[in-house]
């Protein structure tokens, strides 16, 4: 796998009780295209997120977008505008059952790359955790010049 883009995440998790809690991270990944005429980004975690030694990968195609997560955690969200899937997210400490219920999504990517925004709600045991926004700007890495 050989990194061709630069990805910076911004997420940003609001709860019933207290303040919001906010993430960014800027990493090296890669951009490919698939035979159904979507696109998957994928990258690998880091400490910073919590999710060392974890690859993550976005899968973006018409009006629906995969999030699948394979390592030290493993998980599969679904997102999708005004609907509500049920997935696991398994843990080093056990797995939990989560739902996703999508509010809004956009996505402009494309070959050279763009932005990923998705504004969802998350719910354990069908309580709502927080409501979550991310943001996912991807941008073709420059050619090194020699």
């Amino acid at each position: 796998m050989t990194d061709n883009v630069i990805i910076s995440i911004k997420g940003k998790q609001l709860y019933a009780e207290g303040g919001p809690d906010e993430v960014e991270l800027v990493t090296a990944g890669t951009l490919k295209r698939d035979g159904a005429g979507g696109y998957t980004v994928s990258y690998q975690e880091s400490e910073l997120t919590g999710l060392e030694g974890t690859t993550t990968r976005l899968h973006i195609g018409k009006g629906r977008a995969t999030l699948l997560r394979e390592g030290s955690v493993n998980s599969q969200m679904v997102f999708e505008e005004g609907r509500r899937h049920l997935s696991m997210y398994e843990t080093p400490y056990g797995a939990l059952s989560i739902g996703v219920s999508t509010k809004r999504m956009r996505s402009t990517l494309g070959e050279s790359g763009g932005d990923v925004e998705i504004d969802y709600a998350i719910e354990i045991d069908n309580l709502i955790a927080g409501q979550n926004l991310f943001r996912m700007s991807v941008k073709k890495n420059p050619p090194l010049r020699q």
